[in-house]
């Protein structure tokens, strides 16, 4: 028989620090055993004290980018970060359409952490319409999941089964995501973690949900399992100086 690896296919922006973006998905994927591959969307201007530009790429590069891969690797799970824009949105909801893959993470990159838009309003609005209903799961900051919707009942009637909402920007010494699994809520506690070194965590969630799944596990085991990645990554990571700024987890702690 033969042998195959597990395969993850990023569709994001790239981040020359190496904390965020595809460049986390990679090290992500790679640390808990999968093959990553990478369609990039932006070139971002960036380090560990912030975005300064950035540059997308046209929708056209982003198409031939996924053609290229999933005509030829057939990735067993799709992960989708920064798209952009509108035109970049509709390309990946026509690739997810056309070519099908298993199981798609959309994290719907709207709102930074620190309040900066990253998709454009209409970027936004094609992707509650064309490629949230498209996805196994979609994993918004709350900063985005009010932009989705008004409620938990409204973000889960968007046609997505599967609802990963994280509480990274809340107060206090544990922080709460909710996970939706087909209507049914639950309550993720973690412990804060005090440190500044916080970059890329949402990449990085949403990249081991996909490689969880993509090792067989099922959702809901996927997605505990990552967070305790990410936790784990944080936490030994905190102490570690990298840049001037926010640096990033420590992917490979193990």
């Amino acid at each position: 028989m033969t042998k195959e690896y597990n395969k993850v296919f990023t569709i994001a922006g790239s981040d020359p620090s190496g904390g965020a973006g595809i460049q986390a998905d990679i090290k992500t994927i790679s640390a808990l055993g999968c093959y990553a591959a990478s369609a990039i969307t932006s070139l971002t201007i960036q380090n560990t004290k912030g975005v300064s530009k950035s540059y997308i790429i046209d929708s056209v590069i982003v198409k031939e980018q996924i053609d290229a891969v999933m005509e030829d690797l057939k990735p067993d799970v799709l992960k989708i970060g920064m798209l952009c824009n509108k035109e970049i949105v509709e390309v990946v909801a026509d690739s997810i359409r056309r070519y099908r893959p298993k199981l798609v993470v959309v994290d719907t990159v709207m709102i930074s952490t620190s309040g900066r838009r990253l998709l454009s309003e209409e970027g936004c609005q094609t992707m509650i319409k064309e490629l949230i209903p498209l996805a196994s799961i979609i994993t918004p900051n709350i900063p985005e999941a009010n932009v989705l919707g008004n409620s938990i009942e409204e973000i889960c009637s968007l046609g997505c089964p599967n609802v990963l909402i994280k509480g990274g920007h809340q107060n206090g010494d544990i922080l709460t995501d909710i996970f939706i699994e087909n209507g049914k809520q639950e309550e993720i506690k973690n412990i804060k973690v005090e440190t500044i070194n916080t970059h890329g965590t949402g990449c990085t969630l949403s990249s081991a949900i996909a490689a969880y799944l993509a090792k067989g596990l099922e959702m809901r085991d996927s997605v505990f399992a990552a967070e305790s990645y990410l936790q784990r990554a944080i936490s030994s990571g905190a102490d570690i100086k990298t840049g001037e700024g926010h640096g990033p987890v420590n992917f490979f702690f193990k």
